[in-house]
C-alpha cells in the first residue's frame, strides 16, 4: 500500500497506529479509538479487515492535517459528507474512506450497545 500525502505533518504516532498506554484494553487502543476485533465485526456486520484497514488508515492519515475526531463524537450524516473531500486531500484511494467511514461507524454501533 503507498500513502501519498499533500502538505500534511506528522504526529508522532507508532507505525503500528497502536497508542496503547497504561491502563487501556490487552489488545491495545485506547477506549476512544480500539483497535479492531472479531467481536467488532461481528457486532458491526463488517469484515474485520475492513476494519483493522480502517483503523489502520484512520491512525496513520487523519491526524496528519487535523486533530482526530473521536468516533464516538463524530455526527454520522456531517462524517459521511465530509469523508471523500479529506480522502482525496491526503491523496488516499476511495477504499481507505470506505474502510474508515466503517472503523468509525463500527466503533459507535459497538460503543452505544446496538
Amino acid at each position: 500500500m503507498t500513502w501519498i500525502l499533500a502538505s500534511c505533518g506528522g504526529t508522532g504516532i507508532p507505525a503500528s497506529g497502536n497508542m496503547a498506554s497504561g491502563g487501556d484494553p490487552e489488545e491495545g487502543g485506547i477506549s476512544e479509538v480500539p483497535n479492531p476485533n472479531p467481536d467488532m465485526a461481528a457486532k458491526s456486520g463488517t469484515p474485520l479487515s475492513t476494519l483493522q484497514r480502517g483503523h489502520e488508515t484512520y491512525m496513520l492519515q487523519c491526524g496528519q492535517c487535523h486533530h482526530y475526531m473521536l468516533p464516538a463524537k463524530v455526527d454520522t450524516d456531517k462524517w459521511e459528507k465530509t469523508m471523500p473531500k479529506m480522502i482525496r486531500h491526503a491523496g488516499l484511494a476511495p477504499e481507505d474512506e470506505k474502510a474508515v467511514l466503517a472503523y468509525v461507524l463500527a466503533v459507535k454501533k459497538v460503543g452505544s450497545g446496538s
